[in-house]
């Protein structure tokens, strides 16, 4: 089933059987909260010999100050609270510890935690946060508290409580797409504790930062909690300047009673300069400073979104709860882009240019690169409204925990195109920075107007069959509708309504209760026009579907502090779009990925804590009709691994760091491009005090020079990655 790699097939056995069995407490996991309160104490992790003659539960709360990055349970999975354990497909959680010691601020920076994730950049109608997963696209397939987050901007961590990031088809789940996962964003909550918290942030090329974070005790069961933040980033990429600002409020009622509403936004403006990178030479992204720059001075993209939820929940009793949640959001994107259209032999417009990989013997110094335009305005509007019954209850020996639910969607988009005419040609070396060049016009493009509505009922039940079994069954149904207008581009006039159904199911075998195995499988759904843009010729086509089997295992070590986990997996979409004519598609593609994954956090020891995943993909377009067939997909390495790992040398001080590493990739499915593998290197240290927190982080401590995004059009484009940045936080609590 698999062509392992060497390096694949030692991590691959380093993690199927983590550590032998009697080597292992089998005592209880225990909770972060719970071993955060234990004494602290230097001899809590003396290796004293249990009973059992098993290896001790370590005592992590010998350092108190230090944040746990262990999480024991996600909503991703089954729609509410569950532990990992429990759920029969890889989860990664990516909490606010681990955001925080790494001093990562955006959606991009958190996901590097993530392995088998890669970004893209901004694309055709897309902009914002570009996300691959397991070798397909999720760039709808990203969630705020459990809700399509379709608005098309760069996201920020600084109301994120964690990052939840499930892995394979899930269509069952969340409807539409799901094909390689969904990335679901998880607000921070009002609590009954009065605290307040502000951090400041101060970086090399004039990078500045601060955020604010206040909670308080309204009455015994009502709470309020706002989170702002604002800030000013400079970059190792000439030019590059982000200027952003957000405020994220909620307010809770009945903490802790029978019925709970929760009211709750987000409101973000973005004002960044967009960057498309640099076009590939010889099969490679060209050989040019990573702070050279094609654009123009006075580019900007501009992003403004607001979020509203409203949810109630009520519990009926300790066996049944009803939830119900309702979010609006609205999104505007300006965006006046400019990006490397072409590699050109000559200095005029008209000149030669190069194709497929743009090989060529003459030198960089004596290349051209022509700019084109990508002008648009954005608009999104989305209304949703989930409700979902939880009901517990036993038919003779078997336990069920059956979740039901009905989901309701409206969404509409609409994009403005704007083309800015006789723009420069630039040096590929050294290209003048201008602002507004002489003789630009602009010419109004195609206005696209489209809409879509969702209706979906799903039922999910856990049963669990004595002590060691649990058996996973689920079904959900979709109606959805789509329509779209063109006024230039076609087609003038599509829409299609497709209904399907999505399964999903697991055995879960747990021998005890620091121990869990499973088998799952699941499906998913592409309309052609789920991103509410459509190529042509496309709209009249049936979904693609895609079918994802995975086994694997979940070991709590070490009396609970440490997870590991580990599975095999094959997600395939054999009715995969393909163009068979200049006028024609058909859904006869295949394409597969087979891969491994493997995970593993948190305390070797009281004061050892680490965050680590591996992924292995052999991805392949088994069949295509449009010269791609055995290639490899665009954007889809083959090994993906992170790792990062923090020591508390005393109680206050902290020292920590670790690697990303990322083999070589295409930037397309021509594979004409492939963009070179790399290895980065990020380093941290701090002081820890009883109200406030002193840190330094250093990125790419090496000055690694690699390539963060693939853009696949124009022959493929690379954005080169930031270089050696400083930065320092004071964190203020009181």
């Amino acid at each position: 089933m698999f062509n392992h790699t060497p390096l694949a097939t030692a991590l691959a056995l380093a993690f199927a059987v983590p550590f032998a069995t009697p080597a292992v407490a089998q005592t209880a996991p225990q909770s972060a909260s719970q071993t955060a309160t234990q004494p602290s104490s230097a001899n809590s992790a003396a290796s004293t010999p249990t009973d059992s003659g098993n290896l001790p539960t370590i005592g992590v709360a010998a350092q108190a100050e230090q944040q746990d990055f262990q999480a024991e349970r996600s909503t991703v999975g089954a729609k509410t609270p569950t532990a990992l354990r429990d759920i029969p497909q890889t989860v990664t959680v990516i909490n606010k510890a681990v955001l925080e010691t790494q001093g990562a601020t955006s959606f991009q920076d958190a996901l590097r935690n993530a392995p088998g994730v890669t970004i893209g950049a901004a694309e055709g109608g897309q902009i914002g946060n570009n996300i691959n997963l397991r070798g397909f696209t999720a760039q709808n397939d990203i969630y705020l508290d459990g809700f399509r987050d379709r608005n098309q901007y760069y996201r920020d961590t600084f109301d994120l409580e964690e990052l939840e990031v499930l892995y394979g088809p899930s269509s069952m789940l969340f409807g539409r797409g799901s094909t390689g996962g969904v990335i679901n964003q998880v607000s921070k909550k009002a609590n009954l504790k009065d605290s307040a918290e502000v951090t400041a942030m101060v970086g090399t090329d004039d990078r500045y930062r601060s955020t604010i974070d206040v909670n308080h005790k309204l009455t015994d069961t009502a709470a309020i909690r706002l989170n702002a933040f604002g800030q000013s980033l400079g970059s190792t990429r000439d030019v590059m300047k982000n200027k952003d600002y957000g405020i994220a409020p909620e307010v809770r009622f009945g903490i802790g009673t029978p019925t709970e509403v929760t009211l709750s936004a987000l409101i973000q403006h973005n004002y960044d300069m967009p960057d498309y990178g640099v076009q590939a030479l010889n099969g490679h992204p060209s050989p040019v400073p990573k702070n050279t720059f094609y654009g123009l001075t006075t580019d900007r993209t501009i992003q403004d979104v607001q979020t509203f939820t409203a949810a109630i929940k009520h519990k009926f009793s300790d066996a049944l709860t009803l939830t119900n949640q309702t979010q609006f959001s609205h999104s505007l994107t300006d965006a006046r882009e400019t990006a490397p259209q072409a590699v050109l032999t000559g200095p005029l417009a008209s000149s030669t240019a190069l194709t497929n990989g743009n090989y060529t013997t003459l030198p960089p110094s004596q290349l051209f690169i022509k700019l084109q335009s990508h002008d648009r305005v954005i608009e999104n509007h989305s209304l949703y409204n989930d409700t979902t019954l939880e009901y517990k209850f036993d038919t003779g020996p078997l336990k069920h925990d059956l979740i039901g639910g009905i989901e309701l969607g409206h969404d509409s988009y609409t994009n403005q195109a704007y083309t800015r005419n006789n723009l420069p040609v630039v040096t590929m070396l050294n290209p003048a920075y201008l602002s507004s060049p002489a003789g630009v016009t602009t010419t109004v493009g195609n206005h696209a107007d489209s809409g879509s509505n969702e209706i979906a009922a799903y039922l999910n039940d856990t049963v669990s069959i004595g002590q060691h079994w649990k058996v996973i069954g689920g079904l959900r149904w979709d109606r959805f509708q789509a329509q779209i207008h063109n006024s230039i581009s076609l087609p003038g006039y599509a829409a299609q309504t497709n209904f399907f159904t999505s399964v999903r199911a697991g055995v879960i075998y747990q021998p005890t209760d620091w121990q869990s195995y499973y088998v799952s499988y699941g499906t998913s759904f592409d309309p052609s026009l789920e991103a509410l843009t459509v190529t042509n010729l496309t709209q009249n086509l049936a979904p693609e579907s895609t079918r994802s089997y995975e086994v694997g295992g979940k070991w709590d070590l070490l009396g609970g502090n440490l997870s590991v986990t580990s599975a095999f997996f094959r997600e395939e979409m054999n009715n995969a779009r393909t163009q068979v004519s200049p006028t024609e598609y058909e859904l006869d593609g295949d394409v597969r990925v087979d891969g491994f994954q493997a995970g593993v956090t948190g305390h070797i020891t009281d004061r050892w804590q680490i965050y680590g995943g591996y992924t292995y993909m052999d991805a392949i377009i088994l069949k295509a009709l449009d010269g791609t067939q055995g290639h490899v997909p665009a954007n889809t390495p083959r090994n993906t691994l992170t790792l990062w790992t923090t020591y508390a040398l005393t109680p206050h001080w902290e020292i920590g760091g670790g690697p990303t590493y990322m083999s070589p990739r295409y930037a397309s499915n021509t594979n004409y491009v492939q963009v070179p593998g790399y290895t980065r290197w990020d380093a941290t240290a701090a002081y820890h005090a009883k109200q406030y927190d002193i840190r330094l982080n250093l990125l790419n401590l090496t000055n690694k020079q690699y390539y963060d995004a693939l853009i696949p059009s124009d022959g493929g484009r690379s954005v080169p990655s930031v270089g050696r940045t400083l930065l320092a936080t004071f964190d203020y609590r009181f």
